[in-house]
């Protein structure tokens, strides 16, 4: 897993070259397979081959949709918003899966966002795809991710370039007390141990 999560970086470039059926079948296992909140499993997947389609899919928002149209698959992760209130995090956390997935098949993957963007004027990027595709109202589209052979390369983020841990224990102003590091980056802000007096500990 550790080796998935290095390699995998966004590829916006595909080869002209279709997905295997039994590569097709185990991205749609690792969807089904994604955890939810009370597994309800409030996300329902479209999944798109059609180039006339996609070429479609890739005009749905002025900027960073494009390279769906050179994707070989294009998958529209929704969610039910009568079914949960989580619909949102489960459907993130299914379209990740999907990705890691996918880069465990030697294929490449980009998420392309939807909800909360826009298409052009007073329509949103969600509107058109729900007309596009006769998506119900009800239904929030969160993302598309395109999927295929990638036609780049490129290579891990270096580890010096990973945002690193941070001590909880510096104060925020020197004073003593506080937490310095939230809010200056990212990253991890220590660790906590049960069963040590909940001891904090950064590197």
């Amino acid at each position: 897993m550790i080796e998935i999560l290095r390699n995998r970086r966004s590829m916006r470039k595909f080869q002209d070259r279709s997905i295997e059926e039994d590569k097709l079948s185990l991205l749609k296992e690792a969807l089904v397979r994604s955890p939810s909140s009370r597994s309800i499993n409030p996300w329902e997947f479209v999944l798109i081959d059609d180039r006339q389609t996609l070429q479609a899919l890739a005009l749905s928002k002025p900027h960073g949709a494009g390279f769906l149209s050179g994707a070989a698959l294009g998958v529209v992760v929704l969610g039910d918003t009568q079914r949960s209130d989580t619909c949102i995090e489960d459907c993130s956390i299914a379209a990740v899966t999907l990705q890691y997935a996918a880069e465990s098949l030697g294929l490449g993957s980009c998420w392309c966002q939807i909800r909360l963007r826009e298409h052009a004027g007073d329509m949103s990027a969600e509107k058109y795809v729900r007309d596009l595709l006769g998506i119900p109202e009800h239904y929030l589209v969160e993302c598309v991710i395109g999927i295929g052979y990638p036609a780049e390369a490129k290579s891990p983020h270096a580890e010096d370039t990973l945002v690193q841990e941070h001590d909880l224990r510096q104060p925020a102003d020197g004073s003593g007390g506080g937490f310095g590091p939230f809010g200056s980056g990212g990253g991890v802000v220590g660790e906590v141990h049960a069963g040590r007096g909940h001891s904090v500990r950064g590197e």
